[in-house]
């Protein structure tokens, strides 16, 4: 299959589901999951969004889905997940269960963050923060049934596809690729790999 391009200023702002902030919607998807498991009641087994992080305060409940989030801008925040502490420092994504009760600190002003969801039991996300220097680039391999998502964190990074198909990425463009393929990356900047599997 193709490569689609998803441009920062085309993502669809939504508020949150708890009403307290806006999140911009990069892209959503639905996977072959085993027969007995339950379908997507909301319409999507996977999600990734952007969200802007203005104050503190508790975390939207999301029962049944897995996150991943990944601070994107702003110096860093911390998450209190069921009562436990957790420093989130720029570009380390930190995974934890949309089940459980969530607040959240702001020490050094508002930050953006980039959420992977994935619902459990039907999909898995994986996300790696990958550096690209100019003088060696770097190569994605995207495996057969694999969604890869490739977000740039920073400007300079441009992703080559197949056919010799190349993409030049602003800070917060994303490629999305699903299907068997190898995509390169050039330039100097940081990427987020971000991959959806179906739960086995």
């Amino acid at each position: 299959m193709g490569d689609d391009v998803l441009r920062w200023s085309a993502y669809r702002s939504m508020p949150w589901k708890n009403g307290g902030g806006m999140t911009r919607e990069v892209a959503s998807g639905t996977v072959q999951a085993p027969p007995a498991s339950a379908g997507p009641a909301d319409g999507y087994d996977w999600r990734v969004s952007v969200a802007d992080v203005d104050a503190g305060g508790s975390f939207s409940s999301f029962p049944g889905i897995d996150r991943v989030i990944t601070l994107v801008e702003g110096d860093g925040m911390v998450l209190t997940v069921d009562g436990t502490p957790q420093r989130v420092e720029p570009l380390n994504p930190f995974a934890f269960s949309g089940d459980a009760v969530t607040d959240c600190r702001l020490e050094s002003g508002a930050v953006r963050d980039m959420n992977v969801m994935t619902r459990r039991g039907r999909a898995t996300g994986q996300v790696q923060m990958v550096t690209v220097a100019a003088a060696q680039g770097a190569e994605l391999t995207c495996a057969a049934g694999e969604t890869l998502l490739v977000m740039a964190t920073s400007e300079g990074v441009t992703v080559g596809g197949p056919g010799g198909r190349e993409t030049v990425l602003g800070r917060l463009d994303c490629v999305r690729h699903e299907g068997p393929a190898a995509l390169s990356l050039r330039g100097d900047g940081t990427v987020a790999e971000i991959r959806i599997t179906a739960a086995r």
